[in-house]
């Protein structure tokens, strides 16, 4: 697949110092981002979720293509550069390499999560509520709810 940094050479360049937020759990937002360098932290109610520090990472794929608030805060933990994608659901329909790989990532993302939900399972079995959590959780996995652009046929 052809280098994500390759297909957004020609897109707005954001630099972000250390400590700057990018995006706001609860805000809008039609954007894309990758990043070129530097290190983000994304949290969630204050819950540190991950850093992100691989060149070519996508931020702000779940708001963009559900059509939704920002999930989570996003921000610069050091000197930071990203590749800004402004109205990217027509860039996505315009560039099919990166909407592959947009498609790619969120698989793999299920991919690990469904490996990791069923290890827990094993390992809390004959614990009823963890087993009860891990039934919600599953179900929220595999419920086919339509939500955002797609359910409003966009």
């Amino acid at each position: 697949m052809a280098s994500i940094l390759a297909l957004v050479t020609g897109q707005p360049r954001l630099e972000l110092a250390a400590g700057d937020t990018l995006i706001q759990a609860g805000e809008s937002g039609g954007e894309l981002y990758v990043l070129e360098r530097g290190r983000l932290l994304v949290e969630r109610d204050g819950v540190p979720l991950a850093t992100i520090s691989e060149a070519g990472a996508l931020i702000g794929e779940m708001s963009v293509l559900l059509g939704v608030d920002h999930s989570a805060s996003v921000r610069a933990e050091a000197p930071t550069t990203l590749r800004v994608i402004e109205d990217a659901i027509p860039f996505l329909e315009r560039t099919p390499l990166m909407a592959l790989h947009v498609a790619t990532l969120a698989c793999e993302r299920l991919e690990r999560t469904s490996a990791l939900l069923v290890e827990l399972r094993k390992e809390t079995e004959g614990r009823a509520s963890e087993q009860g959590l891990l039934s919600r959780i599953f179900g929220a996995l595999t419920t086919p709810e339509v939500r955002g652009r797609v359910a409003e046929g966009e």
